[in-house]
């Protein structure tokens, strides 16, 4: 089983049109969402969800009232005034964990606390395992390698070759879950200054991790020069330049009726997409 990761600089660059692309032109393949933050692959693929898993990714203080002998040592630890009168705020309260270690009496324990939904849906193309973490819910990355571990799992009962993740954009703690221990990476980049200092950094990232990186270049005829400065660019860094995808009025009317573009659409930008398609598989066929 192989795990190609769709990525990019920043959010809003095309990731999830192409990796919604990819899905209904591998057909039976296993998908996962690692934007947690945001997922929106469910909302083109129009998934049946069977399971829902809830997910754990932060602790809360919480003292005993029985053991507790008011020594005040844990309100003076604790750095986000989450302590007050012997009892904790749980909205102050960061899971440092600080507390217990000062208390004399053992009065005072973690208690995990709900901070996201995994949800295990059905798709025509496939399993999609995606997530969305709760409005400050912490540990996103835990949450990005929780995603992709039932994913692979799931990808190893369906005997499925290939793994298709939607990566987080950027390159934080989310990014680097997304790309650990993956096989290859498509980064999708937009052709612009902002893009291409962006595309930079997602492939620093990716080459530290060992990851090979493919590139593709999303509406590129909108700026031809900063296009071929792109995959110039991209080259020089070791990245294989994979293709362009030209601006194409049909990609938002596929992701408003809800459809990966190439089951919608034979135009420039879904001939495009399949072109790209078939040039990853020369890629990984010749890695």
């Amino acid at each position: 089983m192989r795990e190609i990761v769709i990525i990019s600089g920043k959010g809003g660059t095309g990731k999830t049109t192409v990796i919604g692309s990819f899905a209904a032109l591998a057909q039976q393949v296993v998908l996962a969402d690692a934007d947690v933050d945001a997922p929106n692959l469910h909302l083109l693929l129009s998934p049946e969800t069977v399971e829902e898993r809830p997910f754990s990714g932060a602790g809360v203080a919480k003292i005993a009232e029985d053991l507790c002998i008011e020594c005040g040592r844990c309100e003076k630890v604790c750095q986000f005034a989450a302590i007050h009168d012997f009892r904790i705020d749980p909205r102050r309260c960061e899971g440092c964990a600080t507390c217990t270690l000062v208390c004399p009496v053992d009065a005072i324990t973690m208690e995990d606390q709900n901070t996201g939904t995994i949800f295990l849906s059905e798709t025509k193309f496939g399993p999609l395992i995606h997530a969305r973490l709760h409005a400050g819910g912490e540990a996103t990355g835990r949450l990005v390698t929780e995603v992709r571990r039932i994913a692979q799992e799931t990808a190893k009962q369906h005997d499925s070759p290939l793994l298709l993740t939607d990566g987080s954009p950027g390159i934080g703690c989310p990014v680097i879950a997304s790309l650990t221990g993956a096989q290859a990476a498509v980064a999708v980049a937009e052709p612009t200054p902002s893009g291409l200092h962006d595309l930079r950094r997602v492939i620093e990232v990716a080459s530290y991790l060992r990851v090979p990186v493919g590139v593709c270049i999303n509406k590129w005829d909108i700026n031809e020069e900063v296009a071929g400065q792109i995959e110039r660019e991209a080259e020089g860094m070791g990245a294989k330049v994979l293709g362009r995808i030209p601006f194409d009025p049909a990609v938002d009317e596929a992701m408003a009726e809800g459809v990966p573009l190439v089951s919608r659409d034979r135009g420039p930008a879904a001939e495009a997409i399949s072109s790209l398609w078939r040039r990853l598989a020369e890629w990984q066929e010749g890695d």
